[in-house]
C-alpha cells in the first residue's frame, strides 16, 4: 500500500508538470503572433521559436513518461520485496501442515498395529482359556457309574483303572496284579476300591495266588458290604478255599453267602455246589 501511494503521489507530481509545460507551450502559441507584431518577428524566427518550444514539451512529456516507468518499476520491486516475507511464511505453514500430515499418518499407522497386536493378543488369550479349561475339565472329577455305584474319579484316577482293567480282558494277569496293587496304593479313597479289589482277587486267583485272592475279597467285603460284587466276591473266596482243600471253609463261606444274599445269582450257585459237596 505504502509502494502505491508513492507511485500515485509520484504520477500526480508527473503530470502536473507535463501540464504546466503544456499550458506554457500552448500559452506561447497564442502569444506568437502578438509577440512577432511587437517585436517584428521574422517568419524564421518565428518558426524556429515554435519549433523550439515544441522540442521542450515532448522532452519534458518524454522525461515525464521515464520518470513515470521507474516509479512503476520501483512500486512493482517493493511490491515483490514485500511479498518475499509472506511467501516464505506459506511455504513455512505448508512444511509444518505437511509435517503433521506425516506425523498423523504415521500414528495412525501405530494405531491400527496396536489394534491388530491387540487383536492377536485376544486370540491367544482365548485360545489360552480355551485349552486351559479343556485342562481343568479333565483334571475334574467326572461323575461315573461302575458296578452300580455312582462316584466321581480324576481323569488319570480313571486311566490307570482302565489300563488294569484291559491287562485283565487279555488275561495278562500278572501284570493286572501289579496294576491294581499299585492303583489301591495311589487311590486309597477312590471310588473304584471295591471294584478294583474284586478284579485283584480274580487275577490272584487266576494265577493261583489263593490265599492273596481270599484277602482282596476279604477287603472287598469289609469295605463295601452292600457292594454289587460282594456276592461273587464270597463265591470266589469258596472257589480258593477248595482250591487250598479247606472244605470246611468253603461250606462255610457258601452257607454264609446264601444267607446274607439270597436272591443273587451266586447263591444259586452256591446252593448248587453245596448240595455235591454233601
Amino acid at each position: 500500500m505504502r509502494a502505491q501511494a508513492c507511485l500515485l503521489k509520484a504520477t500526480a507530481s508527473s503530470q502536473k508538470t507535463s501540464a504546466a509545460w503544456w499550458r506554457a507551450g500552448v500559452l506561447a502559441l497564442a502569444l506568437l503572433p502578438g509577440l512577432a507584431q511587437a517585436q517584428f518577428f521574422g517568419d524564421d524566427e518565428a518558426r524556429k521559436a515554435i519549433i523550439d518550444l515544441r522540442e521542450r514539451v515532448d522532452a519534458n512529456r518524454r522525461q515525464s513518461e521515464a520518470t513515470l516507468a521507474r516509479l512503476t518499476q520501483d512500486v512493482a520491486r517493493m511490491n515483490d520485496e514485500a511479498a518475499a516475507p509472506t511467501r516464505r511464511s506459506l511455504l513455512e505453514l505448508s512444511n509444518q501442515i505437511e509435517g503433521l500430515r506425516q506425523e498423523m499418518a504415521r500414528q495412525r499407522g501405530q494405531a491400527e498395529q496396536l489394534a491388530r497386536d491387540v487383536s492377536e493378543l485376544q486370540r491367544q488369550q482365548k485360545d489360552v482359556l480355551v485349552a486351559m479349561d479343556e485342562r481343568l475339565r479333565q483334571l475334574e472329577p467326572a461323575k461315573i457309574s461302575l458296578d452300580g455305584q455312582e462316584f466321581r474319579v480324576r481323569a488319570e484316577e480313571r486311566t490307570e483303572f482302565d489300563h488294569a482293567m484291559e491287562l485283565v480282558r487279555k488275561g495278562t494277569f500278572d501284570g493286572a496284579v501289579a496294576a491294581f496293587n499299585a492303583f489301591l496304593k495311589k487311590y486309597p479313597n477312590s471310588g473304584y476300591q471295591p471294584s478294583a479289589l474284586f478284579w485283584l482277587g480274580n487275577s490272584q486267583y487266576a494265577i493261583s495266588a489263593y490265599k492273596e485272592a481270599i484277602e482282596s475279597y476279604r477287603r472287598l467285603s469289609q469295605l463295601a458290604p452292600d457292594h454289587a460284587r460282594v456276592p461273587e466276591a464270597r463265591l470266589a473266596t469258596a472257589n480258593c478255599q477248595s482250591e487250598l482243600k479247606d472244605t470246611k471253609s468253603a461250606r462255610k463261606t457258601l452257607e454264609d453267602l446264601i444267607k446274607s444274599h439270597p436272591q443273587s445269582e451266586a447263591a444259586a450257585t452256591a446252593r448248587d455246589r453245596l448240595s455235591r459237596m454233601r
